[in-house]
């Protein structure tokens, strides 16, 4: 059960309230973004709460149980409340949101209704709306060890070992052409197709410098590689923009030991007995079996 405090609780009982909604937003580069619904500007637990800024939460669903609820974030975009901008370029993925109950008439009186993450973004016509995921959606994370013929560790973590900084896993590459989320790259004619797919590309100059995204496909053609990338990049990428792209794994174990040598720190069990084994139909004279009865 929430305990309110007591200033809070006293001004609940009263016949007028004086109580407004505020947003907190905080970004895993560690920059604070406060909203609230009042008519001024407020501070609230050392946080600027911005009036007037066209942001605000939706209804809250809460429910018994384990079961992941959540709520949504929506307003305008503007650069002096909530960059389209930095919106696009994913700085506000993962952020924590805490919804507060304020007293307006004394700031320092509040409590916190619900916190959550900002999961799917979308956004149209100079308006966004941000999924406000509940903290019980962390309970669908994976936790331990896999049992499964791939390997669970990913490609450059402390269980899997393999040094991501190493020439023969990561490059520089310049950019030629770009489509889309499809960019013609130089500077990777040492590496084979597929050696990047599955892996990551970081933009470290133009205009979408720092965005980061999974590498969906690495071929060759015309000379040139080519990379598709599993999200369209935010802003225009023009030719001469540089990025680095560190190698993927398939998690297989062939890879694993022939492509980075690594067969001792692989984290799957490649031995194991897949569907095929299962349907495997028995043939008389194999494997000791005579077509009779089993005794």
């Amino acid at each position: 059960m929430r305990e309110l405090p007591a200033a809070l609780a006293a001004r609940l009982a009263a016949g007028v309230t004086t109580f407004c909604t505020a947003v907190r937003v905080t970004r895993r580069d560690g920059v604070v973004l406060g909203f609230t619904d009042h008519d001024r500007d407020l501070v609230v637990d050392g946080t600027p709460m911005r009036a007037a800024s066209g942001i605000a939460p939706s209804e809250n669903t809460l429910a018994l149980g384990l079961a992941v609820t959540g709520a949504e974030l929506s307003g305008a975009l503007s650069s002096d409340a909530l960059a389209a901008d930095d919106l696009a370029a994913g700085l506000y993925d993962g952020a924590q949101v805490d919804l507060l109950l304020v007293d307006w008439s004394a700031p320092e009186s509040f409590v916190l209704l619900r916190s959550g993450t900002i999961g799917e973004v979308r956004s149209a016509d100079g308006v966004f709306t941000a999924e406000v995921r509940s903290r019980a959606d962390a309970l669908g994370a994976a936790r331990g060890r896999l049992y499964a013929a791939r390997c669970d560790a990913d490609l450059g973590d402390a269980r899997c070992g393999v040094d991501l900084d190493a020439p023969a896993h990561g490059a520089t590459a310049s950019v030629i052409g770009a489509d889309g989320p499809r960019l013609v790259l130089a500077g990777l004619g040492e590496f084979a197709p597929v050696t990047f797919a599955r892996g990551r590309l970081v933009f470290t100059s133009g205009a979408c410098a720092g965005f980061a995204s999974a590498v969906k496909s690495h071929l060759v053609e015309d000379g040139a590689a080519v990379v598709r990338l599993w999200q369209r990049p935010p802003f225009a990428v023009a030719p001469g923009d540089a990025a680095r792209l560190t190698a993927g794994c398939d998690k297989a174990f062939s890879t694993c030991r022939d492509r980075f040598a690594n067969a001792l720190n692989f984290r799957g069990f490649p031995h194991m007995p897949g569907n095929d084994f299962v349907i495997t139909v028995a043939v008389p004279g194999e494997g000791g079996y005579d077509g009779g009865l089993l005794s």
